[in-house]
Order: structure tokens, then sequence, then C-alpha cells
């Protein structure tokens, strides 16, 4: 067995016996890994809070057969730390958090995936966008490099030029009259808009969408995550959705 390096995104933790942890994280290189931390629950421990989920680290481990472990932790970007006192946010980042575990494999490596999940947190950490917006955002955009990309414009069925005005889970988001099937929804013109700039990364339309339009594209965001993954977000049913109902007071 030999010792590597590599910058992870601490996704989640839990307790194993009495002061250790495993954690899981996303790395640049090596994929998703799975690392016993050792003695970090306890008071005096070297690098316990580097260790908290939404941080971002470099990591030296000694690999394993089942379990690496830990064996070095620097933080590069504190954003677990600064995330915990911003409640919308928090929420926000537990679910990417969890999509992005749910995404990637164990020891694949799929850089995109990484980028652009530390890039949500950094936008999160940073107050650079309305929360709700940044999770939709990084929602689409990860499924798309999972190889689900939705169409929000032209019909994701036989491609007929859009805009459409119908939106199917099935068949890939935006579908034209004749490719529309029960259980269809109708979403507003202006939603579908959105749902485009949120997959483009064009924040100067996302940012001037009204709250209307964020929740049902937050709505169909969620639902096409999860038709995907096969299986529910539950930290989705916890995500602060406050700052976007105020913007319409």
């Amino acid at each position: 067995m030999a010792t590597y390096r590599d910058v992870g995104i601490v996704l989640r933790t839990h307790k194993l016996g009495e002061t250790d942890r495993i954690v899981t994280m996303l790395t640049r290189g090596r994929g998703e890994i799975r690392a016993v931390a050792k003695g970090v629950r306890r008071t005096k421990s070297k690098f316990g809070a580097r260790l908290e989920p939404g941080m971002i680290v470099d990591l030296q481990c000694y690999e394993g057969r089942s379990l690496d472990t830990v064996t070095q932790a620097e933080i590069i970007a504190p954003y677990g730390e600064r995330l915990v006192h911003d409640y919308g946010a928090f929420t926000a980042a537990s679910a990417m958090l969890e999509t992005a575990e749910r995404l990637v494999e164990e020891r694949e490596a799929v850089p995109q995936q990484f980028n652009l999940l530390a890039g949500a947190l950094a936008s999160l950490a940073h107050r650079e966008h309305d929360a709700t917006l940044v999770l939709d955002s990084y929602l689409l955009r990860a499924v798309a490099i999972a190889g689900w990309a939705p169409s929000f414009v032209d019909c994701a069925g036989c491609g007929a030029a859009g805009p459409q005005r119908a939106f199917n889970l099935a068949s890939g988001g935006a579908v034209c009259y004749s490719c529309r099937t029960p259980g269809s929804s109708a979403p507003r013109p202006e939603t579908f808009a959105l749902l485009a700039a949120l997959l483009t990364g064009d924040w100067d339309v996302a940012d001037a969408s009204s709250s209307g339009a964020r929740r049902e594209a937050s709505g169909l965001a969620a639902a096409y995550v999860q038709w995907h993954l096969e299986r529910g977000v539950r930290s989705l049913r916890l995500v602060d959705r406050t700052s976007t109902l105020e913007t319409s007071r």
C-alpha cells in the first residue's frame, strides 16, 4: 500500500468508534474516496475541524483495501466554516454535497464534477447570488456532466426548434405538442428561460428572474435530478427558500 496526495471536498462524515470518523470526499484525481480520520473527535485533534462537510483540503492519505487513512489535511478553502452561519446557504450546500455523492463513483475521477462543486460552494460562501439559484444551477449542470443534459428550448424528444411550452422528466426537458405525453407540465415561458440560464451560467438572466419563476424552476430542477438518480435527495426537503420568497415582497 502507498501514500498519495490529492485535493478533496468533504461530502459527509460519520462516527467510527469513540474518537475516529469516516470521511467521504470528492477528490480531483481519484473521484470519491472514503478514509478514516483517526482521533479527529478528540478535543486536541490537529485536523478535526479541517475535515467537516464543505471544506476543501489538501490531503495526504495512506491507501487501504477498503478504507484509506488520512495522515495529513491542510485547508485550501474553509467554505464549510463560512456556510454554517447562513442557514439558507448551509441547506443549499448540504443538498449539493449529497447530490455529488450520489452522482460520482468511488475511485473514478471526474474533474468536471469536482470543479463544478468547488465553484458552487465558493459562490455560496461569497454570497455571489441567491443561494437557491446557485443550488439549482449546480443540480442542472451536475446531471448534465453525468450524461443527462436537459433541454429547455428545443424539443428533447424529436429536436423540433423551440421555444416549447411543455416539460416532461422522462423525455429530458422541453417537449413539443407531438412529443408531449401524459404527466407533462406546462411551465411559464419565464421559467424555461430561467432554467436555460441556470444550465448555461447566464447569471444576468438568472439574477433578474421573478420569485414565481424561481419557485417553479426549483421544483423542476429537483424533480429532474431525482428522476435520474432514481432516489430522493433528502437534503432538498430542508433547503431554505426564504430569500427567494422575499424577492416578491
